[in-house]
């Protein structure tokens, strides 16, 4: 791949499921950290979520609660900040690594104490992403947890740290595409473009996954400069 740089309509686009996605990177005029997650569902019970704000915390409710069937997965917050530090993740790995860093620990110590999920024959893996925001500007981290062999038996941490490049983010997500187990994502994060324009590249992402699949999304660019925030939430079904 090299040094290729893609929008993220010519990376979403025909892939029916690329699963739970995390993309952190650099606006291209240099004054933003920006962040996305989005999730996916092919089941009723995945489909039946929403995106909800509880001050900087994001959590997954459920968008009606009489059919829930699971939610040890499905139910939990991609989002929350310590201190000058945003965390998001696709699981509930986001609370131990809020756990670690409340204790002076690292992202990466954190995570060596989890793996991917326990859903046979999937094994999906637990992605996550981290921004360290410091003296108007920032440094970020990314790491998935992946099944070793197939068997759900060993667990391979992948941790990705990065200087941001104005203009440039990394894309990480569970599944290559659909299949029957899905198949993991392999390689290291997608390097993708992050515009100025924050409405523009949550419009984006929301347009190019796939129309019977996804379900909710969220963007958020930090001003570097003033520490203010832009989030834009989008959920399939409106909020219960």
């Amino acid at each position: 791949m090299g040094y290729e740089v893609r929008n993220m309509r010519e990376v979403l686009s025909g892939n029916p499921y690329p699963g739970r996605g995390i993309v952190i990177g650099r606006s291209a005029d240099g004054k933003k950290a920006v962040y996305a997650y989005f999730i996916m569902g092919r089941s009723e019970n995945s489909r039946n979520r929403v995106f909800r704000e509880e001050g900087e915390t994001l959590t997954i409710y459920p968008y009606d609660e009489s059919r829930v069937e699971d939610p040890s997965l499905i139910i939990y917050s991609p989002v929350k900040r310590v201190g000058e530090d945003i965390i998001v993740t696709n699981g509930d790995q986001t609370d131990t690594i809020e756990e670690y860093l409340r204790m002076g620990k690292c992202f990466r110590c954190a995570l060596k104490t989890r793996t991917f999920e326990p859903d046979a024959p999937n094994y999906t893996p637990r992605i996550s992403g981290i921004l360290h925001l410091k003296q108007g500007g920032f440094t970020y981290e990314m790491s998935i947890l992946k099944s070793a062999d197939g068997r759900g038996e060993k667990c391979n941490r992948y941790t990705f740290d990065y200087e941001p490049v104005s203009g440039l983010g990394h894309f990480l997500h569970t599944y290559m595409t659909d299949g029957n187990p899905l198949p993991t994502f392999e390689g290291e994060p997608e390097r993708v473009a992050v515009p100025d324009d924050i409405d523009a590249f949550a419009n984006e992402i929301w347009e190019s996954l796939d129309a019977d699949n996804k379900i909710s999304l969220i963007v958020c660019a930090v001003d570097l400069a003033a520490g203010t925030q832009k989030r834009i939430v989008i959920n399939k079904y409106a909020n219960a």
